[in-house]
């Protein structure tokens, strides 16, 4: 399998850590690949019309995106439990791993703020709200700390775990530890697992 992908996205990383906690990872190769919101890069646009990463290339050739089914498929390759069966627990990992790739999609919007908008163009009061949709999201995960207890790992978790690494690698000046705790302690512990101090190859 071939994957393209960047160091810093947080989508990737999650799809490379579902890869280490379903021993797959020494199956995926690394194609990098740098995107813009606004210069397409037209190697990975050719493989996926939305012109974004991660994109997954199978075995047998068939093109994957987005993150979302990209993990799906590589538990379904191994045999893996990270998405439970039909019935409740299933339904909780999806949520979980919806608000954690909303939350993802909130800080990237903000960071192409930052990063890719123009100066004069930039809406404080916008990068504003897709900042509040972390916060309050990880208001509701401090607030129902069972929704990450437990010491069985699934998809959910994993994609929460990469949205706060994401926070720390480009809010590092937000400082949500300190407001939300019960989130720190989780974040604490669950990173130790060797798949999330994987680091990804610049």
């Amino acid at each position: 399998m071939k994957i393209y992908f960047s160091p810093v996205s947080p989508y990737v990383r999650k799809c490379l850590v579902v890869a280490h906690e379903l021993d797959l990872s020494d199956r995926i190769a690394l194609l990098p690949a740098s995107v813009h919101p606004v210069e397409r890069n037209q190697e990975v646009f050719a493989k996926n019309p939305l012109g974004k990463l991660p994109t997954l290339i199978t075995d047998d050739g068939q093109v994957l995106y987005d993150s979302r089914v990209i993990c799906e498929y590589l538990n379904h390759l191994a045999g893996g439990s990270l998405f439970p069966p039909p019935g409740p627990l299933r339904w909780t990992a999806l949520a979980l791993q919806s608000l954690g790739d909303g939350m993802l999609d909130a800080a990237v919007l903000a960071r192409y703020e930052d990063a890719a908008r123009p100066a004069p163009l930039r809406w404080d009061a916008w990068r504003a709200g897709q900042l509040d949709k972390v916060e309050t999201s990880l208001k509701a995960l401090d607030d129902l700390p069972e929704r990450l207890a437990g010491v069985e790992i699934e998809i959910g978790k994993l994609a929460i775990a990469c949205a706060l690494w994401y926070l720390d690698l480009r809010f590092s000046d937000l400082g949500w530890r300190d407001r939300y705790p019960a989130v720190a302690r989780w974040y604490a512990d669950v990173s130790l697992r060797p798949s999330l101090q994987m680091k990804v190859p610049l």
